[in-house]
């Protein structure tokens, strides 16, 4: 199985040096302390053009908007992991049954930050009465369900490095308890056809490091499972998918999701999500 080689740290690339889309995925970690530098517009102009053009194969209703914040009229983001220095906000409406699309949509964004030397991290909860809900209406439907931090990084404070190690943000479960073919009785193997997409699924980042993602392979379809901890695990799913779906067409290899007719016996807390064939 082939691998991309991560970066040694995040840092502003030359317009001479393209990231490809397997290195964004491996290099990708949640930062929480930034320098207080604004996007510059270019930057900006990039990240929601990414936005706009995101591919989606599971519809939903949401909206992506990239605000600016003055860190000096005393803004202070009300979120876990304690944000500091951010002074651009993504913020995120979206409706009920957006989860999944949202999840795989906005990762895009977070890639493609990434891709421009950026730091994000995924926020989600509720903010109503939040300086990101002042002054802000959503289409009819949707609410403000996550908030992500955009630009320049700088160096861990001691709150940040605490807030990792609480979350276990460097572990990861092991691939063959995540990963089956057959059924959910055989661990599948890295070197099997779906391994390098699953295995850049893997590093995708969760709610509390949950990892709600599962999977069984028959043949050449897999389908995709999850444990639910509420609307936040489809959420974490569609980033998960998102990882692969973009490893899969990097490789070359077309493919589709579709709702499957007849699936495996799996764990009764298995929570049938979409299958990908």
């Amino acid at each position: 199985m082939s691998k991309a080689t991560p970066l040694p740290s995040l840092q502003k690339l030359s317009a001479d040096i393209a990231m490809d889309i397997l290195e964004a995925i491996t290099t990708r970690r949640s930062v929480r302390t930034f320098d207080g530098t604004s996007l510059t517009p270019d930057e900006r102009k990039q990240l929601m053009d990414c936005a706009a053009s995101a591919e989606n194969p599971f519809g939903g209703r949401f909206t992506i908007r990239l605000k600016e914040f003055d860190l000096k009229s005393g803004f202070k983001p009300a979120t876990y992991g304690v944000i500091r220095g951010a002074s651009d906000f993504f913020t995120i409406g979206m409706a009920d049954d957006s989860a999944l699309a949202v999840g795989f949509c906005f990762e895009q964004v977070v890639l493609k930050a990434t891709q421009l030397g950026l730091g994000t991290c995924w926020i989600a909860g509720t903010f109503k009465g939040s300086d990101f809900e002042r002054g802000e209406s959503w289409p009819e439907g949707e609410s403000l369900r996550i908030v992500c931090p955009v630009g320049t990084t700088a160096g861990k404070s001691f709150m940040e490095k605490f807030a990792r190690m609480a979350l276990g943000s460097k572990n990861r479960k092991p691939f063959g308890d995540l990963f089956f073919e057959g059924d959910c009785g055989a661990p599948l193997s890295p070197d099997s056809r779906f391994g390098e997409a699953l295995a850049l699924l893997r590093l995708a980042p969760s709610s509390t490091n949950s990892q709600p993602w599962r999977a069984v392979v028959e043949g050449d379809t897999i389908h995709f499972y999850y444990i639910s901890k509420g609307q936040v695990s489809i959420v974490d799913c569609g980033i998960g998918l998102c990882h692969f779906y973009l490893t899969e067409k990097y490789r070359g290899r077309g493919g589709e999701f579709f709702k499957a007719s007849q699936l495996p016996d799996v764990k009764k807390n298995w929570t049938y999500l979409i299958s990908y064939k």
